[in-house]
């Protein structure tokens, strides 16, 4: 891939960024309403949580994974960071994708199980599921965080290869751009 032009790296990252922050604070909020369904006794609580849980996931969490994926991807491929260059961003990646998934197979279905099992008058069977899975996916979220700034890791195999292969292009085209005489 050619690489982004400075206002559509700037526009991508910014995008990048907002669906990213968006994405872990909706986690953040799926965690305190899993929560406070957990721990109340009120069956008029759970629902209300398990219902506000359902709108944020059929509706918020899928399209900010899916654009903080896409964003992340095309970023990675248009700029020098590479998708496979620098272990972070491999990490990343994959990381990204798993929850991802995650989020829409394992996730969505689980909440939207609960609410209508509670608004049949049933009870949820494993309500701890439905903690784990926002603090499994915030622990993820805030470890691509930290990553993303410290930069940890260095160069994957490929990009040593692709680094060596770069500068010693370099080399031999200073040497036949010299003049001589």
């Amino acid at each position: 891939m050619k690489p982004l032009k400075r206002p559509v790296r700037r526009t991508t990252l910014v995008v990048h960024v907002a669906a990213s922050a968006g994405w872990l604070g909706l986690t953040l909020g799926l965690l305190a309403l899993a929560l406070a369904a957990y721990t109340s006794e009120s069956t008029s609580m759970a629902e209300a949580s398990y219902r506000s849980m359902e709108v944020f996931t059929d509706w918020l969490v899928l399209p900010l994974a899916l654009l903080t994926l896409t964003s992340g991807l095309v970023l990675s491929l248009g700029t020098q960071w590479g998708l496979a260059r620098h272990r972070w961003v491999f990490i990343k990646f994959w990381l990204t994708l798993a929850t991802t998934t995650a989020s829409a197979l394992v996730l969505r279905p689980g909440v939207d199980r609960a609410a209508d099992t509670i608004t049949s008058g049933g009870v949820v069977a494993e309500p701890r599921d439905l903690l784990m899975g926002p603090a499994v996916s915030l622990t993820a979220y805030v470890f691509m965080t930290v990553v993303s700034v410290l930069k940890p890791w260095g160069l994957t195999r490929r990009g040593r290869r692709l680094r060596v292969s770069t500068s010693s292009r370099k080399v031999v085209d200073e040497r036949s751009t010299r003049q001589t005489a």
